[in-house]
């Protein structure tokens, strides 16, 4: 019998079909690398030269109205732009290039400038969920867009340009790398059983109760069996649907309340404002149907033995493949024993 919290092995994303190293050994090696120290986290509730705050002025002039709970506009700095004429670049099949059309939108979780999503309310939570569902509609009816991106970069190391608490929504006239991976893997093995690739991993994990952090009505958080992250999560939905468009209110409520309880855990770990970079996966849009597709969220977190020692891909995992040392099991056991009440509240 395999040993997986002895011996090094490979484990298949089922999702990309691709595989992680665990070297499970590896994690008794004591830790001579360096460490920082926190920068103090004393925002105020509200930042006059916060372009995110209610009222204040954004880069191009705009001034934001004065908000109650989310809000959204177009990204002053788009990575993708909504007038981008069609053209292509081609040189004897070597040197190839095309232009990519998109509108890129911010999305202000709270006016409060001090709040990240486990500090805020379930209810409150519940309105920034509401308002991804309004948006992937809205976005959806341009027939040009194949796919919308729902994702948050949570802190300075994820390369977050604004401490104001914000995620971002990219849709785009063709399907990133990542989401042609996981089409490919899902159809083929919907074709396979004709039952969606999550619908039976889900099926397993909850099952075997090994990696499981959070089990509701209508989702589930867990470690991924194939994680690369040393505290990298999912969060899957019980019911097979393709997009957050098919979610009920009871649905965006559960949704909500996992999202409060999965980073409140993550919070608790290190008792710090824990960073990652999180995003939905979701059915193409205007692609015809999508039986095959299972809605679900890949939270990818860095740290990795504090809140100063961050986990980097680097030497071979650049140029192989990614490997871990913390096994998925480890880390479940480190945020299952996590409260569920925020660390600045106990």
């Amino acid at each position: 019998m395999l040993n997986f919290s002895e011996q090094p092995h490979k484990r298949k994303n089922l999702l990309t079909g691709e595989y992680i190293l665990v070297s499970p050994h590896r994690s008794k090696r004591p830790w001579q690398g360096q460490v920082e120290d926190l920068a103090p986290d004393d925002r105020p509730q509200y930042d006059p030269k916060c372009y995110l705050c209610p009222g204040n002025a954004r880069a191009d002039g705009t001034v934001n109205p004065a908000y109650k709970d989310s809000f959204v506009f177009v990204n002053d700095f788009s990575a993708l732009l909504e007038d981008t004429a069609l053209d292509a670049f081609n040189e004897e099949d070597l040197l190839q290039a095309e232009t990519e059309r998109g509108i890129c939108k911010v999305i202000s979780f709270s006016p409060r400038h001090d709040l990240t999503l486990p500090e805020m309310s379930a209810a409150e939570i519940k309105s920034v969920v509401d308002l991804w569902q309004r948006e992937f509609r809205e976005l959806s009816a341009y027939e040009w867009i194949k796919y919308i991106q729902i994702f948050e970069n949570k802190g300075s190391i994820m390369g977050c340009s604004n401490p104001h608490p914000h995620g971002q929504i990219w849709a785009q006239s063709s399907l990133p790398v990542e989401i042609q991976k996981e089409s490919e893997q899902q159809a083929i093995y919907f074709r396979s059983k004709g039952r969606t690739l999550l619908q039976d991993y889900l099926d397993v994990e909850l099952r075997k109760n090994e990696r499981i952090i959070v089990n509701n009505d209508y989702f589930v958080a867990l470690v991924p069996f194939w994680a690369a992250w040393p505290y990298e999560t999912m969060i899957i939905s019980k019911r097979a649907v393709p997009s957050i468009l098919a979610f009920t209110e009871e649905e965006k409520e559960d949704l909500a309340k996992t999202l409060q309880e999965l980073t409140i855990r993550y919070d608790n770990i290190f008792k710090t404002s824990f960073p990652y970079s999180a995003g939905m996966h979701q059915a193409p849009v205007n692609s015809g149907e999508q039986p095959a597709w299972h809605w679900h969220m890949h939270f990818y977190p860095p740290l990795l033995r504090s809140a100063t020692v961050k986990k980097f891909m680097v030497g071979y995992e650049m140029l192989a493949n990614p490997q871990r040392d913390i096994t998925p099991e480890q880390a479940a056991d480190t945020l299952k024993q996590q409260a569920t009440v925020h660390y600045k509240a106990q």
